[in-house]
């Protein structure tokens, strides 16, 4: 893997997640596309993620996960770690996928509203990457400080 970016921005009530990831292509999983639909599991494969929150932080947030399949899941947490729940969504994601050569790139769209109407948002951009001998590897903009966690408060650092 060379490099992983990944940025979010938010318009009007749309937030706009994109990821790019520059690697030898042929020695990632990248899961096969499928038709767009809420489904669970996907961070056990190559997966795109944002955890977004309320500002200031609060302790309720939102799990999103994005697969280069062009599935998706939405999940809700009461606190750290604790009271997930499938997140009901009234408009599904729109997950874009386009691979060129050496690059993945996924660009998903969800409605700012169905996580947090009218707030400021504090969001957590993260990734999984499964190796072509499945073996995952974990990214993330910021990391907890003893280790990988992405649903830990330390890594919601963007504020859209």
């Amino acid at each position: 893997m060379r490099a992983l970016e990944a940025q979010v921005e938010r318009s009007g009530a749309v937030l706009r997640f994109q990821y790019t990831l520059d690697a030898d292509l042929r020695r990632i999983r990248i899961p096969e596309r499928r038709q767009p639909a809420a489904t669970n599991g996907l961070w056990q494969h190559t997966c795109f993620e944002a955890f977004v929150m309320r500002a200031p932080a609060s302790d309720d947030y939102r799990e999103l996960n994005f697969s280069p399949s062009t599935q998706w899941a939405a999940y809700s947490f009461d606190r750290y770690r604790e009271g997930m729940a499938a997140l009901a969504m009234a408009e599904a994601a729109d997950v874009r996928v386009e691979i060129a050569s050496s690059k993945l790139h996924v660009d998903a769209r969800v409605s700012a509203t169905a996580l947090f109407p009218g707030a400021t948002l504090r969001v957590a951009l993260a990734a999984v990457i499964e190796d072509d001998s499945g073996t995952l590897s974990y990214w993330a903009l910021k990391h907890a400080p003893s280790r990988p966690d992405f649903h830990h408060p330390a890594g919601f650092i963007l504020e859209v």
